[in-house]
């Protein structure tokens, strides 16, 4: 299993940037995808989710009319396009992949940097 989170970087307040979670090694549509956040000393925030086919949303109410979260199931990527961006969004960003069977499967990328600068 692999997600390969990329996309990060530094912006200025008002811009936008897209993050990518490219994934092979699970059956990718049966899998909710979700992007979370985490800064320093802070607990991993959950962002934004979206369903196996892509037609159930979640986020934040933090990221409510900026983020938009989307998926490609031919492509086994999740996106999270990220607009209007604000100095608080600042942190690293993961993608999760998760599935509720008999039990949790979880698996994570290893997060990118997004950095919104005032």
């Amino acid at each position: 299993v692999q997600l390969v989170d990329s996309g990060g970087g530094l912006v200025q307040a008002g811009g936008s940037l897209r993050l990518s979670c490219a994934t092979s090694g699970f059956t990718f549509s049966n899998y909710v995808m979700n992007w979370y956040r985490q800064t320093p000393g802070k607990e991993r925030e959950l962002v934004a989710t979206i369903s196996g086919d892509g037609g159930t949303t979640y986020y934040a109410d933090s990221v409510k009319g900026r983020f938009t979260i989307s998926r490609d199931n031919a492509k086994n990527t999740v996106y999270l396009q990220m607009n209007s961006l604000k100095p608080e969004d600042t942190a690293v960003y993961y993608c999760n992949a998760r599935r509720r069977v008999a039990m949790v499967l979880d698996y994570w990328g290893q997060g990118t940097q997004v950095t919104v600068s005032s």
